[in-house]
């Protein structure tokens, strides 16, 4: 910061080095989405770059991070010119300073102005223009002057219509993020696959739509608020409140939480009351935004060359807590992948209990230079993940000693290794004891084998007492060797060993998703199932000839073709054969699907309520055999919507659409009548 012994020169210098750091860190965030340092960080060098420019304004770049627009553009996507410049907000960070913004604008008009509060929403810009009411294009802001073109990307998000309610020409402008729930399963998936973890869902969202293929976006169950638009000439309305209704009565997604403020007393509440839910809401935010309502007000105030005079953003302070790691414990996952995990002393942190916090990697926990015995800086990643943020150098203990990264697997002793070029460590030795539990956990879930009772810690201690070593033996097991177990008795014995007789019969699809091939999903599985129909078809398949079903690819065929490459899968399906397990497709083929006389072949439906009759897995498994196509939201394209109890606002907006709703008892019916 500068001081008063500062000069022009000093002044310069300095600026000069923030600038070279805020550089890094931004394309580090919007280019590569993978972000170094947290929000807070680079707001605070922002604003001390800020301070520095506003006394010696001699030292402004044009090049300076406060001369421009966030995002920059990535090679592998056409640009797209905005005709009118898409700018990013200018921020405050304290309710004073935001009574200050309300104060100049109410002093330079001597007007007491309306305001509209809305939600800062965690995502990534995006433009979507409309012509004649159908959508035509849809982009990044990126530097706020050009783009980049992902309407082939845009298309695969639910809540963006392709058509309009009216055939009007408008550019309207939003926000995509992903919802925290996708967050957390997309991350998951990441670490399974040896993938570095996104840091919060607005690098999530990012990385998704940045995809250079669609089909990837479409996996990612991204989803959009819009609030405004490039010109709002054709709009029958002239404010800013009124505008997100006539976005919504257009087909758009608007955020439900906005509110007209006509005084800093009612803006400050509405600070309040969503800084205490802001938790509990299924999407990241990470402050308010306050705009003058007025439209014809918001032209005439215009402005800067970055940022709009009529709006602020007020950014919520970080929640973070100190605490102390007290050991790095290693977890082998079913794929064999380690991961580190910090086990620190319990803090109360977003109103709940931490205690543990991921590592993500070994590049990860280098990076962060983390040892046992440091205090640490400990936040919840977009609101939900605990995260280290860095370790406090001087609360390192004298004798503290730099933390070795294992070379063998906790779980079997095994070298770890790296494959591919991946940043996790790995695991490969076949007969792991951890991969194996994890394994036959899956195994057994409800999407593969369905093996009801045949849960975690039945399986631990079946590997305990050395009943089963791969999941070949769970085919050899009586009731004698299950009575050995804790907790169980006759009965439950049986009962488990009728789950485990059933699922020998099982379709090909639930073995194939069952065995936890990289990349292969239960979808994905039934799809391959019906190609082939037969295992060993599938063993004798090249990556091309699996490649060649719709939506596949490559990354899956090669997936298949690597496992059933190793001697030990093959020797795995021949045990399993040698019990008796069913290595053929018994449903309906691709073919036989397509020309099927079905009610439900080609329709588009969507369950929503409890189910009484059945589960929603397995009417979801039915309606695809049958040729559905089984989605989790209603739109305009949903042909029916199934009801069971407490169906909540799916069943509300299939009503306001006109789509057809059947009951589960009518359901049911004609699931019975099309099984006779």
């Amino acid at each position: 910061m500068a001081t008063a012994n500062m000069n022009e020169n000093s002044a310069r210098v300095q600026a000069e080095e923030l600038r070279t750091k805020l550089n890094k860190w931004a394309d580090e965030y919007y280019t590569y989405d993978a972000p170094s340092v947290e929000d807070s960080e680079y707001d605070a060098v922002y604003q001390q770059l800020v301070y520095l420019e506003t006394q010696y304004p001699a030292i402004i770049t044009p090049d300076s991070p406060t001369q421009k627009v966030g995002d920059h553009t990535l090679p592998g996507f056409s640009k797209v010119p905005h005709d009118i410049p898409m700018l990013s907000l200018g921020d405050v960070f304290s309710e004073q300073e935001l009574a200050d913004f309300v104060d100049r604008l109410t002093k330079s008009d001597n007007v007491n102005f309306e305001y509209n509060c809305e939600l800062k929403i965690d995502g990534l810009a995006i433009s979507l223009r409309y012509e004649q009411g159908k959508l035509v294009q849809g982009s990044t802001r990126g530097n706020g002057q050009i783009g980049e073109d992902i309407t082939e990307n845009l298309k695969t998000i639910k809540s963006i219509p392709r058509k309009l309610t009216r055939p009007i020409n408008i550019e309207v402008r939003g926000e995509c993020y992903m919802p925290k729930s996708s967050f957390v399963s997309l991350n998951e998936q990441r670490q399974r696959d040896g993938q570095t973890p996104f840091a919060n869902p607005r690098n999530a969202a990012a990385g998704s739509l940045r995809q250079l293929d669609s089909k990837e976006t479409a996996k990612r169950k991204l989803s959009t608020f819009m609030y405004n638009v490039a010109d709002y000439d054709d709009l029958l309305t002239d404010t800013q409140s009124g505008l997100l209704e006539e976005l919504k009565e257009l087909g758009f997604n608007t955020n439900p939480s906005s509110q007209v403020a006509h005084s800093m007393a009612e803006i400050d509440a509405y600070i309040d009351e969503y800084q205490e839910k802001r938790d509990s809401l299924e999407y990241g935010i990470d402050g308010i935004v306050i705009k003058v309502n007025s439209l014809p007000t918001q032209r005439k105030l215009g402005a800067t060359v970055k940022v709009p005079r009529w709006a602020i953003a007020y950014k919520f302070p970080p929640e973070e807590a100190q605490t102390v790691v007290r050991d790095i414990e290693w977890t082998v996952g079913r794929t064999g992948v380690v991961t580190p995990t910090a086990v620190m002393d319990p803090v109360t942190l977003a109103g709940t209990t931490v205690a543990r916090a991921s590592l993500h990697n070994p590049d990860y926990l280098n990076e962060k230079g983390i040892r046992i015995g440091d205090t640490v800086e400990l936040h919840k990643a977009g609101d939900i993940i605990p995260e280290i943020s860095k370790y406090i150098p001087e609360k390192r203990p004298a004798d503290s000693v730099a933390y070795e990264i294992p070379t063998q697997c906790p779980s079997c002793g095994s070298e770890l290794v790296h494959l591919d070029d991946e940043v996790a460590l790995r695991c490969i030795n076949p007969k792991c004891p951890a991969q194996l539990a994890e394994g036959l956990t899956h195994f057994a879930s409800r999407n593969a084998m369905n093996i009801d009772g045949l849960g975690p810690k039945i399986i631990a201690q079946l590997f305990q007492k050395q009943l089963v070593d791969d999941v070949s033996g769970l085919y050899t097991l009586s009731v004698q060797d299950l009575l050995t177990l804790d907790k169980f008795g006759e009965k439950s014995a049986t009962n488990l060993i009728s789950a485990i007789e059933n699922s020998r019969e099982n379709s090909l699809e639930r073995l194939l998703f069952g065995l936890g091939i990289r990349h292969v999903g239960a979808k994905a599985a039934r799809l391959i199932a019906q190609k082939f129909k037969d295992i060993d078809e599938i063993i004798k398949a090249s990556a091309p000839d699996i490649a060649e079903i719709d939506t596949m690819g490559m990354i899956i065929a090669d997936s298949v073709v690597t496992y059933f490459s190793m001697p030990e899968s093959v020797e795995l399906i021949d045990r399993l054969k040698s019990v008796g397990v069913n290595m053929t497709y018994l449903g309906e083929t691709t073919e036989e699907i397509e020309g099927s006389d079905s009610f439900f072949n080609g329709k588009k439906v969507v369950l929503t309520g409890k189910l009484q009759a059945t589960t929603r897995g397995d009417a979801t498994d039915w309606l695809e055999k049958h040729g559905a196509s089984v989605t989790s939201s209603v739109s305009k394209n949903t042909d029916l919507v199934v009801v069971g109890a407490d169906p909540g606002s799916k069943y509300d907006k299939a009503v306001k659409l006109d789509i057809t709703i059947w009951d589960e008892q009518q359901f049911v019916s004609e699931m019975n009548k099309e099984n006779q």
